[in-house]
């Protein structure tokens, strides 16, 4: 793992090298470096410079970097590269790679690269193209590591190093069945451990399997890996046929893309497919106007609501200068209780069967928090205020505050979770429409205790 500087001086070490056309020396350094380093050090330089350090990389170099590429990059040097190159790209690659790289790709491009594969790999990568996007079929391998419970261990040891190079992982082996039934589950190092060699594999085998199915969505398959603490998860069909594996790095993915689509919901926009530097104008502003347009009409039920006040604030004036305090402590309480529901029901922490436990827990926390905030603003308007009627109108604001929090965390907690109920992402009952909301009540709530504590004003 390389650091920032050390990538700087990377960088500039091979500029140097580049400039003066020394590839020798550009390639002993490339094979040395990170593939990641090396395909980060590619993509920052034209295609006409990149494709002859990228050719003279040996062939189990070039397909790491080319899978670590962004779509865009792998796109240009698939134009770039002949049929020979792209064959042998294909082929090398992991299949889950494969898949996801022609998922980023044109049609014309996707045509190019399977007519170059051969019959065994474009039929495997059309299976998992068949997959639903958000299915852990989507981004499993094909890679794996397979015994039958019937070696020895000995045989187990021969035939693990003679498929060692062609695998995924060899440190998790599946025990299958003569038909592909998943019967087992081992570790390399209690392979390694067992004393015996002519011990057999079924003898020694786990049979209790965590698994998933093909059709299982991805995001509850990375709350296996955490709740199992596994690195590796086995993927069968709807007959326990196995038929690919899970790895740690391809959850991490899957993690990152629902950790970034659940921030840009969040913040009350549509997620981007692509890098937002790389996003056009006009597709982000389709992907944000949407929600911007909602919060602004329920904006207008904010304005109208405060138009029926009128002649209250004409009243008493005062009433205006606590109104954003009251609603942006309103807001904030609220989007605390939503950011911490929507995170408990993303881990798999909290469950839509908790919406009473949960309420009734943030109902506890809004009255203490409501109380201490009412009467921390009690005894402060009492300071500062010189209205003669200002101990009502202390108690106006002290009310509103606690009924405010109360609303807002109450709403906070329970919306996320008829979200999920009516089978949408929790995610978009975040920030932006909780304050909004609360707005609406927190409006509600001050001017109907306002007409209610001092109608002797009005």
């Amino acid at each position: 793992m390389t650091n920032e500087q050390e990538l700087i001086d990377l960088k500039e070490k091979l500029d140097s090298y580049l400039a003066e056309r020394n590839y020798r020396k550009i390639k002993a350094v490339m094979e040395e470096i990170p593939e990641a380093d090396a395909a980060e050090y590619l993509e920052g330089i034209s295609i006409d410079k990149a494709m002859p350090i990228f050719r003279s990389l040996s062939k189990e170099k070039c397909i790491e970097v080319f899978s670590y590429f962004e779509p865009e990059t792998q796109e240009v040097f698939i134009n770039s590269i002949t049929d020979e190159e792209i064959s042998n790209i294909i082929e090398e690659l992991s299949v889950d790679d494969a898949v996801d790289m022609l998922e980023e790709m044109p049609a014309t491009i996707v045509k190019k690269v399977l007519k170059n594969a051969s019959a065994n790999t474009r039929k495997l990568i059309n299976q998992f193209l068949n997959y639903p996007e958000d299915s852990v079929g989507s981004i499993m391998t094909a890679e794996y590591t397979d015994l039958k419970g019937t070696m020895t261990v000995g045989e187990a040891i021969k035939y693990i190093r003679s498929i060692s190079d062609n695998r995924e992982t060899i440190y998790t082996c599946y025990i299958i069945s003569p038909s592909r039934q998943l019967e087992g589950v081992i570790e390399l190092c209690d392979i390694l451990a067992c004393e015996n060699d002519d011990t057999l594999i079924s003898d020694i085998m786990e049979t209790s399997i965590v698994k998933a199915v093909t059709t299982d969505d991805k995001e509850t398959v990375a709350g296996m890996f955490s709740k199992y603490d596994i690195t590796t998860l086995p993927v069968v069909d709807n007959e326990n046929r196995l038929v690919g594996i899970v790895t740690v790095d391809d959850i991490v993915d899957v993690i990152e893309e629902e950790a970034t689509k659940d921030i840009e919901q969040m913040a009350a926009m549509q997620p981007l497919e692509t890098p937002y530097l790389k996003t056009s104008v006009f597709t982000i502003v389709k992907k944000r106007i949407i929600w911007l347009l909602i919060l602004m009409i329920a904006g207008t039920i904010t304005g109208s609501i405060l138009g029926r006040f009128e002649d209250t604030i004409s009243a008493i004036p005062l009433l205006v200068t606590f109104m954003p305090m009251i609603f942006d402590t309103g807001g904030n309480s609220g989007s605390q209780s939503s950011t911490t529901v929507i995170r408990g029901l993303t881990t798999g922490e909290l469950e839509c069967s908790d919406i009473w436990k949960i309420l009734w827990k943030e109902i506890r926390v809004s009255v203490i928090v409501g109380f201490s905030f009412g009467l921390l603003n009690f005894f402060r308007i009492l300071l500062i205020t010189k209205d003669p009627d200002k101990i009502t109108i202390a108690l106006v604001v002290s009310l509103a505050m606690l009924l405010t929090i109360v609303i807002a965390k109450s709403l906070g907690a329970v919306l996320p979770i008829a979200a999920k109920r009516l089978k949408l992402d929790p995610a978009v009952m975040a920030a932006p429409l909780i304050t909004t909301t609360v707005d609406v009540c927190a409006m509600l709530v001050y001017f109907g205790l306002a007409l209610k504590l001092l109608s002797f004003r009005l």
